[in-house]
């Protein structure tokens, strides 16, 4: 079956430690809460490429598993695209300015 690309968004993401244990979380201002799951590429959480706190701008989508706990999936075959803090402050700006 043929990826869905109009099921995905922009969603802009940062590693962090929670817990004990290297999770990606949406970055706060956006539509998806900073609390929500993100499923994706493992190179993300690498941290001889990328230090704690990379932030990256992935195309996600918001499923479940069987009626489970809602999370962000991106596929782990897209691009990794790291974003600099001005990139992500342009990037939330964007999105204030497009809410209804």
């Amino acid at each position: 079956m043929a990826r869905d690309t109009y099921a995905y968004r922009q969603v802009a993401v940062e590693s962090r430690e929670i817990q004990g244990k290297l999770e990606i979380r949406p970055v706060p201002g956006q539509a998806f809460s900073p609390e929500l799951a993100v499923q994706c590429s493992r190179r993300l959480l690498d941290l001889r490429r990328y230090p704690l706190g990379s932030r990256f701008l992935l195309s996600a989508k918001l499923t479940d598993r069987l009626g489970g706990t809602p999370y962000l999936y991106a596929w782990h075959g897209d691009a990794d695209v790291p974003m600099t803090p001005t990139e992500v402050n342009k990037f939330l700006g964007e999105f204030r300015r497009g809410r209804i």
